[in-house]
């Protein structure tokens, strides 16, 4: 292990070093440090010299409420996801975490992998996208990426709607969603910054007839500290905020 202190720009630095040697390097930190700070290294002490590496994050976007904004990263996925050749893992329960950190281990791409002390009550073991709930053909169609699934399963439980699980949302599945999806209405609940996959699933059904609704971190700065069930809830990435941007949204139809 190598321990750089506080410098993440140094740290980026070392693991391209490092896997310029034929290393497989790990790195980890608070996900703005992680991520935000040294963006520009990651962009090219990894990705432009085209080497490996497995960035792991903490604290998601609001776990580290408490420490105020400068440990919130809801737009780590966002960031990461413009740069070329990543693929990015978003477990939505502990258990999840080791499979893909030693699937992470054996390759030699670029991964990043963004945990979270939020957590859904049983973890989902699959690859790609996966449907939990089905509901009728024309139903809403509602994904919920990594611990968001049990707010979406609570705030949706009484409607009828087709409930999927993703974890892996870089590269985004769009062949799972295009054979999953039998309606029109897409829902997507992201952990991170709202929006972060709507171009990917625009993408995926380019040549379908669809809605979309993107749910997500929202844009304007919470100024106060608060609890992550706090932030979580002003951001409505609770079952009851879910169900009310839902009911909305159908009502618009």
């Amino acid at each position: 292990m190598i321990n750089v202190g506080i410098r993440e720009q140094l740290m980026v630095s070392v693991a391209g070093g490092l896997a310029l040697e034929g290393f497989r390097p790990v790195l980890e930190s608070y996900a703005p440090f992680a991520v935000e700070r040294p963006f520009e290294q990651i962009k090219l002490a990894l990705g432009h010299q085209d080497v490996g590496a497995v960035l792991v994050s903490i604290a998601a976007s609001y776990d580290a409420s408490a420490e105020g904004r400068t440990h919130q990263a809801p737009e780590d996925v966002a960031l990461i996801a413009t740069l070329p050749g990543w693929t990015i893992h978003v477990p939505g329960h502990p258990d999840e975490v080791e499979a893909l950190l030693w699937e992470a281990l054996a390759r030699n791409d670029r991964i990043y992998l963004r945990l979270s002390d939020e957590s859904n009550r049983k973890p989902v073991h699959a690859d790609g996208l996966t449907v939990v709930r089905r509901g009728a053909d024309d139903a809403p169609f509602v994904i919920a990426v990594g611990p968001t699934l049990d707010e979406a399963a609570a705030g949706t439980s009484d409607l009828d709607v087709t409930l999927a699980y993703l974890s892996t949302v870089r590269p985004f599945d769009a062949a799972g969603l295009r054979a999953a999806l039998r309606g029109t209405d897409v829902v997507l609940v992201e952990p991170y910054l709202a929006g972060t996959s709507a171009a990917a699933v625009a993408d995926a059904l380019r040549d379908r007839p669809n809605r979309l609704l993107g749910l997500g971190v929202r844009n304007p700065e919470l100024r106060r500290y608060g609890t992550p069930d706090e932030h979580r809830a002003a951001h409505g990435l609770d079952a009851a905020g879910i169900r009310t941007e839902l009911d909305e949204f159908l009502v618009a139809a």
